[in-house]
């Protein structure tokens, strides 16, 4: 399973909406603290919503705790960086992978960069600093479930469009 993790993330509703993300897409979620708010269903209520009960979160209380958890997995740490030079959209995913981003306040430091099996970058104009961190996890979702033909089955609707009259 595709998994997203938030390395030590800042801001709460960044978070709940990451995790409605994961829900909505199905991808497991790894939160690896110590985060700058409580983290509990309680501070993510605002952006998450009802979300939360449809996601699979994984907590885990260091970064060391997390890179024994993904060593034992023998998972792939793909992590999005703006010191990257590999473009997401060039990149191959495959459908373990662990796709990380880093704090809001700061990124990831250089032990989670040389950790890393891969370093992935969104780009962006030159003179902007980085795109925010829901919008940049949700860009490497979609590529990363494109890709991996991981996205959910979604149900056929039906046109709501009215066929041209008098051309």
């Amino acid at each position: 399973m595709l998994r997203l993790a938030l390395y030590q993330p800042d801001i709460p509703q960044n978070a709940g909406t990451m995790l409605r993300l994961c829900a909505c897409l199905g991808v497991a979620a790894e939160i690896i603290e110590p985060a700058g708010f409580p983290v509990s269903d309680r501070a993510f209520r605002r952006a998450g919503m009802d979300y939360l009960e449809d996601v699979v979160i994984n907590r885990h209380d260091s970064w060391r705790r997390f890179e024994e958890w993904r060593a034992a997995a023998g998972l792939r740490l793909v992590l999005a960086t703006t010191r990257a030079a590999a473009l997401y959209t060039d990149f191959a995913f495959g459908p373990d992978d662990v796709i990380m981003v880093g704090r809001e306040s700061a990124g990831a430091p250089e032990e989670v960069h040389a950790a890393a099996d891969a370093r992935i970058v969104v780009p962006i104009r030159p003179g902007m600093r980085s795109i925010n961190v829901a919008a940049t996890a949700a860009m490497l979702l979609g590529e990363a479930l494109r890709q991996t033909g991981g996205f959910p089955a979604a149900p056929r609707l039906p046109s709501r469009m009215t066929p041209l009259v008098n051309g």
